[in-house]
């Protein structure tokens, strides 16, 4: 039996793509469950309509991915820490916080797309890529500085 699927299913395809099942498969599993629906002359006209508007999609996505890591290039993100007598960060710096840091600059990056080995535990600044969309990436430049408060202490 012949299936569209409407998600993606481990092992065997994609979403959107016309598959060949056995039929108690499809009737007792991939339709109940709304991953698939049969193929018929209907639903692969309506399939054609939906890859239109996926790859229109896709193109918008890519071009939204492009100008995203055109911008994010070679941003410097400051993030200000408090920090001890020795110099040592009373936090460490991960994902979550440079992503913050980006977000109030106004650039929409997910953690996951964040490379960071290991969290940064100290002052200084420091390349990090982020992966985007597409396989494309960006670079910037973080750099962690002590807190104004911080500055104000170790002067006197």
């Amino acid at each position: 039996m012949k299936v569209i699927l409407l998600q993606d299913v481990e092992g065997l395809g994609k979403k959107y793509e016309v598959k060949e099942v056995k039929q108690g498969y499809a009737r007792n599993f991939l339709v109940p469950q709304k991953m698939a629906k049969a193929a018929t002359k209907q639903a692969l006209k309506w399939l054609s309509g939906q890859k239109e508007v996926i790859e229109k999609e896709a193109t918008e996505d890519l071009k939204s991915a492009q100008e995203l890591a055109s911008k994010l290039d070679g941003v410097e993100v400051t993030i200000a820490v408090k920090v001890g007598d020795e110099g040592q960060l009373f936090e460490s710096i991960n994902v979550q916080k440079i992503a913050e840091a980006l977000k109030k600059m106004g650039y929409e990056v997910k953690k996951s797309q964040i490379e960071l080995e290991n969290p940064i535990k100290e002052l200084g600044e420091f390349p990090v890529n982020i992966d985007l969309d597409h396989n494309l990436e960006a670079e910037i430049k973080l750099i962690i500085s002590a807190s104004e408060g911080e500055l104000a202490k170790e002067e006197e």
